[in-house]
């Protein structure tokens, strides 16, 4: 059995601390985006406003509302960059996320090396190494989409994660039981994790769907926006199309996971399905995202319907991972906490 070393497991404790205070740092700063946003785009409306109302004479009274110029908005409904104003505290949120993440995946890596094996064989290294997965793919979903408005709903579960890892499943770096020395591990654990993490974003996006649909009804019946940090959000119907596309790319990660862990289960444990409490909730997890695609493909089933069941399905996951591995014993019973 390969030694572990325990003081280069300290080292990346340190810079998973580290990355925690930058992934802090960018959390605050895409959050200050979304209010100076807010605060720009009523500014604008403010001033039209005011300009409409001198040039027709009626006051402020005209119950007429003044559009907002296309260029202060952060992103249209094709979520592409566009070449408005400066945003400088994206910007900063953005670099910030690169260097926070940089920073983590050499506490993921560094740990790897301190155990002689892949970093992710308990708890505690299955959420920092996910909360990395997410980070790396919304760092490069934003080479394609302007996903800046969810960055602190994103970066938040990011931190909730590290914060998870560290205060409740705190695991030395220790070897590997048996069961899991397998090079199966490597494929099953690291696409489920890469799974977990698009799941993570579209929920991220799922639940601001859930709010914009909320104020596009509002708005719509003529009350109060009260929301007016979602105006930075695109409409809920691209939040939808988005959230789908990304869902049904990660369904097919999940499956695969779900097939490599029963090949796997048969060289363990001498076949390919025991009924394992993990086992069983990994399929429920597969079925609840099936029904979303199949039901928004085929049966209509679209707007908050389709956001609910994207939502139930990662808290599917969440159960999945915390609950079940901690609460109940089963040949799974191994992630170290």
């Amino acid at each position: 059995m390969p030694s572990v070393n325990t003081e280069l497991g300290g080292i990346s404790e340190l810079f998973m601390l580290l990355a925690s205070i930058a992934y802090m740092a960018a959390f605050v700063f895409f959050v200050l985006d979304l209010v100076k946003s807010s605060k720009t785009i009523s500014g604008v409306e403010a001033r039209l406003a005011q300009e409409q109302a001198v040039l027709t004479g009626v006051g402020g009274r005209s119950g007429v509302s003044a559009a907002v110029p296309p260029d202060i908005a952060t992103a249209d409904d094709s979520m592409d960059y566009g070449s408005g104003r400066p945003r400088s505290s994206a910007r900063i949120a953005v670099a910030l996320t690169v260097l926070a993440a940089a920073i983590h995946g050499v506490a993921v890596v560094t740990r790897g090396f301190a155990a002689n094996r892949v970093p992710w064989g308990n708890m505690y290294e299955f959420c920092t190494t996910g909360a990395f997965f997410v980070a790396a793919i919304f760092l490069v979903t934003l080479t394609r989409k302007d996903l800046r408005f969810v960055g602190s709903f994103v970066i938040g579960l990011v931190v909730l994660m590290l914060c998870a890892a560290t205060v409740g499943f705190p695991t030395p770096v220790a070897s590997l039981v048996p069961a899991l020395q397998s090079y199966w591990l490597v494929v099953h654990v690291s696409v489920a994790v890469a799974s977990s993490a698009l799941f993570t974003i579209t929920f991220a996006m799922s639940i601001l769907q859930l709010v914009q649909t909320s104020r596009e009804a509002k708005v719509a019946a003529g009350r109060p926006d009260n929301a007016k940090f979602m105006r930075v959000v695109p409409s809920a119907l691209s939040l939808e199309n988005l959230s789908y596309r990304l869902n049904a790319i990660a369904f097919v990660g999940w499956t695969f996971t779900l097939i490599a862990g029963a090949i796997w289960a048969e060289q363990a444990w001498g076949r390919y399905w025991g009924w394992d409490v993990k086992e069983v909730w990994t399929f429920v997890i597969w079925t609840v995202y099936a029904g979303y695609l199949h039901a928004r493909a085929t049966r209509g089933w679209t707007g908050t319907r389709a956001a609910w069941l994207s939502i139930i399905g990662y808290l599917c996951i969440v159960f999945n991972f915390t609950i079940v591995n901690i609460y109940f014993s089963g040949l799974h019973s191994y992630s170290g906490v």
